[in-house]
């Protein structure tokens, strides 16, 4: 049985740095005729790609995502076409014929039958948002770099504040080190004007923490270490302002989002709105977006045995967020409805199943909470975790729950 023809005109792509490769594909009464281009990916070249398809009368487009290449692609051809984007893994073409022009040829004959798995992609704005967003991360994981640096450098000095303040970049503690910094070898100063008054009672413990011997070169290099993670934060606030400035069209959306147990911070809703959108239409349901997510178990099953139930690495940064947001809520006992559910998983399938599932579950909330334009509402949770007053179960159903809850069953003797 032949396969479908969806797309009776259609163009493969296959993106590389300088040039790009097409390959229309053109079916008519069961025959199907090619033709072949190779662009510059300079934008006169990626022009004239854009009036090619539209002198072959093509609209429908699939291109695989190779690095950053493909987005001066997409940006040029995204008014014009219908562009399915597809991950380099599922066109890869067959070992032994693989050249550009087979590769482009490949990527059409396989979107002709809809046989790729198109990647979810926003709309500009949103898209905008997400690499501005991105970037943020990068800065904070930077910051945290130059933290860590810093109180090694402190540590290989034998200033041991970190062993009596909460923070080694509070207020105190900075102008301690400040001090510290002007002048080295001076470490009998008076402490008592640099800290905080809640600390006045530390201060024996404080001169013995900073009685240590920080060389002129550990000096200069805490100083850069020091300006640099000033002018990170500096940096990571001016980013925050043109965020801000963007997110204002999903006013709305953020504060929905807002009301979900753990997400008190605007740039954690921002983060998530970012990652996968406003409109939940383009997900059929929750699953699917906690699947594109990387929060579901992956299925790998043949002759009846699963061979692994891990979750994939997809959602590389909407994940981790989630994960966090869960790990928090977790411990508190405002939640009932998460925590119960948390213990409950925990005592069976252990801490970490149990967190990604509370991850999961946040992103089903947050899934249905833009889908209905309402806020977050616990007693929707409380409800379906009451049980029913009467209830008849089979003795194997019986045996089965003891054993998901770890019991050994056995047989009367």
């Amino acid at each position: 049985m032949a396969l479908k023809i969806v797309y009776p005109i259609c163009c493969g792509i296959d993106v590389h740095k300088s040039f790009v490769v097409a390959c229309i594909a053109s079916t008519s009464k069961g025959v199907t005729t090619y033709k072949r281009h190779r662009f510059s990916t300079y934008t006169k070249g990626l022009l004239e790609l854009s009036q090619w398809l539209c002198e072959n009368d093509c609209q429908d487009v699939c291109m695989e995502s190779t690095g950053k290449y493909w987005i001066p692609v997409f940006n040029v051809l995204e008014d014009s076409c219908n562009i399915t984007l597809a991950h380099p893994k599922y066109v890869k073409a067959i070992r032994g014929k693989k050249t550009d022009k087979k590769d482009a040829k490949w990527i059409a004959d396989l979107f002709k039958h809809d046989l790729v798995a198109g990647s979810f992609m926003p709309p500009l704005e949103i898209r905008q948002l997400r690499d501005l967003m991105r970037y943020r991360f990068k800065l904070t994981n930077f910051m945290s770099s130059e933290k860590n640096r810093l109180q090694n450098s402190l540590t290989v000095s034998n200033i041991q504040l970190g062993n009596i303040v909460s923070d080694t970049f509070g207020k105190s503690s900075m102008n301690i080190i400040e001090k510290l910094l002007k002048d080295p070898l001076d470490t009998s100063f008076d402490l008592e004007p640099l800290i905080h008054g809640s600390m006045k009672h530390k201060l024996p413990e404080l001169e013995l923490a900073i009685d240590g011997y920080i060389t002129s070169e550990q000096a200069e290099k805490l100083k850069v270490i020091k300006q640099h993670y000033e002018d990170l934060g500096a940096r990571k606030a001016d980013l925050e302002k043109i965020i801000l400035s963007l997110a204002t069209s999903y006013h709305d959306e953020i504060n929905l989002i807002l009301t979900v147990p753990s997400f008190k911070n605007i740039f954690s809703a921002i983060a998530v709105v970012s990652e996968i959108g406003v409109d939940m239409d383009v997900f059929p349901t929750a699953k699917h977006l906690c699947s594109w997510a990387g929060l579901t178990p992956t299925n790998n099953e043949s002759a009846g045995k699963k061979k692994s139930v891990r979750i994939s690495r997809a959602g590389c940064y909407i994940k981790p967020l989630l994960v966090q947001c869960a790990t928090a809520v977790v411990k508190s006992e405002k939640h009932p409805e998460i925590r119960n559910r948390y213990l409950r998983l925990r005592k069976r399938r252990g801490h970490k199943r149990a967190i990604i599932a509370i991850a999961r579950m946040l992103l089903t909330a947050i899934y249905n909470i833009l889908k209905k334009k309402e806020a977050y509402n616990a007693e929707l949770y409380l409800k379906s975790d009451v049980l029913p007053v009467n209830r008849e179960i089979t003795v194997e159903q019986a045996i089965l729950l003891a054993k998901n809850h770890g019991y050994h069953v056995l047989e009367a003797s």
